[in-house]
């Protein structure tokens, strides 16, 4: 008799690098990444973002629609900062929308470092889940290509946000500072 395998989540992970040279106050990118909450807020949506505590947040991503399905991740993020290296992780995950999904993982791991020239960076995004009984008719393949594309979508509009509100956010602060 033959053994059924278990039942395998769907996973899909996405990655984005940014190299962002800056013209001016380039030495001072070091001590701007020291502001944790100044830097987040900058990279990702203040209205959708909640500062938990010291070098912890809560970020509802914006949702999304999969196959009608309308979903709602929010994450626990961790950020340490050191001289010139800004990190955030994923610290806990959870997932509104797809009905009772008790496996949903979300990982994040992004790094941000001033170098000579800028901004220099690099984020991971993952997610793995179980195959949601709303979607069984769906093959694992479209789903898993589907979420890819999403993951993809949500880093190249942080990538876009920190070209523009990040490097905004460093200028008004040097002229505060």
């Amino acid at each position: 008799m033959a053994r059924q395998s278990p039942i395998m989540p769907l996973a899909f992970q996405a990655r984005q690098k940014l190299d962002l040279p800056f013209k001016t106050n380039v030495e001072r990118l070091s001590a701007y990444l020291l502001e944790e909450e100044r830097v987040v807020g900058a990279m990702l949506d203040p209205q959708k973002l909640t500062l938990l505590g010291p070098g912890s947040f809560r970020y509802a991503v914006t949702s999304f629609k999969v196959f009608q399905l309308e979903v709602n991740p929010v994450v626990s993020i961790g950020v340490e900062s050191s001289t010139g290296k800004l990190r955030m992780k994923a610290t806990d995950s959870e997932l509104d929308g797809l009905g009772l999904v008790d496996d949903f993982e979300l990982t994040l791991d992004a790094v941000l470092e001033a170098t000579q020239k800028g901004l220099e960076g690099e984020a991971v995004l993952g997610v793995s889940v179980s195959q949601p009984p709303l979607l069984k008719l769906i093959p694992r393949q479209v789903l898993e290509s589907t979420g890819q594309s999403i993951l993809n979508g949500i880093l190249v509009g942080i990538k876009a946000r920190v070209g523009k509100q990040l490097v905004e956010d460093f200028n008004d602060w040097c002229v505060e500072k």
